[in-house]
């Protein structure tokens, strides 16, 4: 049968997203599903990426330059019109858009994700973040731009968090052993979406591109058909373990003292956001994302501005170069950012997988430590025109900042337990939400403060890093608070008993200790899923060294 039906009136849907059929069967392989999951954040990560759209659709109109809206026509009435061209900066709100419904959508959907499944909320994440860009390739056609920020905005921002949050509590209960390297996997997928899809949207773009069209609203179709086809295959690849099972040879820590940071139990998602630890989690993630997304989006002009001539061998000024070094610096500051990209994904990988180790308060610790000696230090590395120690300091800075994100996934189930930690990490999200106004608006707006009174450009930034490094020193504070999460908060063994019963990881009484060896058979499966994730990845890897290259020359 195609579809299912449950009593008591609930709607019929296709059999392969009931909850029966997401249970791994015995001899399953788990690292079938880390690749599952970097599909749909391979995808949805191309929201860090849409600005390659901005100056096409900047002359969607006048094709080969922008057509003005006349002076008088208000904002209001440029969201309708079809004669003249969008602004960046009216453009520039989809991407504000993606974050707030990411954080938004992750918080009050991240509930219904650990009762219906990663299977049910991928393809939901797939049907709204592609349908959101067929959207959007209609606002882009008619020259509608409310249809932009309703499609790839507001509808695409809720398929981004569904997608964000859809294998984290599926990969933490499959790895056990390996919670840290799990949704570091899954996560780096989606710092590195931009990497692969920005440069398929330039060169479809360049192919659809003629006299009459500037090829963007073609790329969307083409990249949502792509999309949907990883999405709808990473979503059909979810399974989840039945409830007791562990890896092969794998014995669970013993009960360990109270005061230990990793719990057996579980905590209720309605319960956790009131919880101390929570709120304290929340200040660690908003204030370690804080730092370094606002370096993230001021990387180039920063270079730019401190080194200057020094970027091109001379002792010039940034106001005293011509137009060719300046295009000269811009490569290399593009080849700056590129390199800084590279780092924030394999921050995400390596610094989770290090916390498996080392524990995920440790290496919180090392965030806000080494975090706030390079932010410090920094300035100084300006002033000396140490070009290759500031490259390196930023560098890993922003691995860390990558970290940050794949890392408290791990955390939250330390300290909440597994069963609902998709949900509790939903609602934690909206520290990035936070963090992605603080950081960019500190820095940009000191920085132009500084600039109108007279401060340098190769100094303007020197007040903003110091007051990142601050911001670290807080977050220090906040993970040194952090405790084991008291006993009252966690749930009964009644109150399990009922969530697992609803949840989607039915399969098995909780008493049942179950564990298997994968099958040989699956092994070829294992490799060809690797590669259909692995070769786009290292394809958008690629691209990136070819840009990144120029900075060492």
């Amino acid at each position: 049968m195609s579809t299912s039906t449950a009593l008591g009136g609930e709607a019929v849907q296709p059999a392969f997203l009931s909850k029966e059929r997401i249970i791994a069967k015995p001899g399953f392989n788990r690292w079938l599903v880390p690749p599952a999951a970097l599909a749909i954040h391979l995808c949805i990560g191309m929201a860090y990426g849409f600005s390659v759209f901005w100056l096409p659709l900047s002359k969607a109109v006048g094709v080969s330059a922008p057509v003005a809206c006349t002076p008088d026509m208000g904002f209001f009435a440029q969201m309708f019109a079809s004669t003249c061209d969008w602004q960046i900066s009216m453009l520039g709100w989809i991407y504000t858009l993606f974050f707030i419904f990411l954080g938004c959508s992750a918080a009050i959907w991240g509930g219904w994700l650990e009762h219906a499944g990663p299977r049910k909320a991928g393809v939901v994440s797939a049907l709204c973040w592609c349908g959101g860009l067929l959207i959007s390739a209609l606002g882009i056609y008619t020259h509608q731009i409310w249809l932009m920020w309703l499609g790839s905005g507001v509808i695409g921002g809720i398929g981004l968090g569904l997608g964000y949050i859809s294998p984290v509590s599926t990969l933490i209960k499959w790895f056990p052993d390996k919670r840290g390297m799990a949704t570091g996997m899954a996560i780096m997928g989606f710092g590195g979406g931009a990497m692969v899809g920005a440069p398929l949207a330039t060169a479809l773009m360049g192919h659809f591109a003629s006299a009459e069209s500037v090829g963007v609203w073609q790329s969307f179709v083409v990249m949502a058909a792509i999309y949907f086809v990883f999405m709808i295959g990473g979503a059909l690849g979810y399974r989840v373990p039945p409830t007791g099972w562990k890896p092969e040879g794998w014995t669970a820590p013993a009960a360990k003292a109270k005061n230990s940071m990793i719990t057996n139990r579980h905590v209720h998602v309605s319960v956790a956001w009131k919880t101390p630890q929570f709120r304290l989690v929340w200040l660690v993630l908003c204030l370690n994302v804080s730092a370094g997304i606002g370096i993230l989006g001021m990387a180039s002009p920063l270079l730019q501005e401190v080194f200057a001539g020094k970027l091109l061998g001379n002792d010039l000024t940034f106001s005293q170069l011509n137009a060719d070094q300046l295009k000269a610096i811009a490569a290399i500051a593009a080849g700056f950012t590129g390199l800084l990209s590279l780092f924030n994904i394999g921050g995400r990988f390596f610094w989770a997988s290090c916390s498996d180790y080392i524990g995920r308060k440790a290496t919180y610790f090392v965030f806000f430590a080494l975090g706030f000696l390079l932010y410090a230090s920094v300035p100084t590395l300006g002033h000396m025109g140490s070009i290759a120690l500031f490259v390196a300091a930023f560098c890993v800075v922003l691995s860390m900042y990558g970290g940050g994100f794949a890392t408290v996934p791990a955390y939250l189930a330390d300290l909440f337990g597994t069963q609902m930690v998709g949900a509790i990490h939903g609602r934690l999200l909206t520290a990035w939400a936070a963090a992605g106004v603080l950081g960019p608006v500190l820095v940009n707006y000191l920085r132009e403060y500084q600039l109108s009174h007279g401060v340098a450009r190769a100094d303007a930034y020197d007040i903003t890093l110091y007051i990142l490094s601050g911001l670290l020193v807080l977050g220090f504070i906040c993970n040194l608070l952090i405790r084991p999460v008291a006993d009252k908060y966690f749930m009964t063994d009644a109150e399990l008993a009922v969530e697992q019963a609803i949840g989607h990881d039915k399969g098995a009484n909780a008493s049942t200790s179950l564990e298997w060896k994968a099958s040989d058979s699956s092994k070829p499966l294992v490799i060809a899923a690797w590669l259909a994730v692995g070769i786009p990845l290292a394809w958008g890897v690629w691209i990136t060294l070819q840009k990144t290259a120029v900075l060492f020359h």
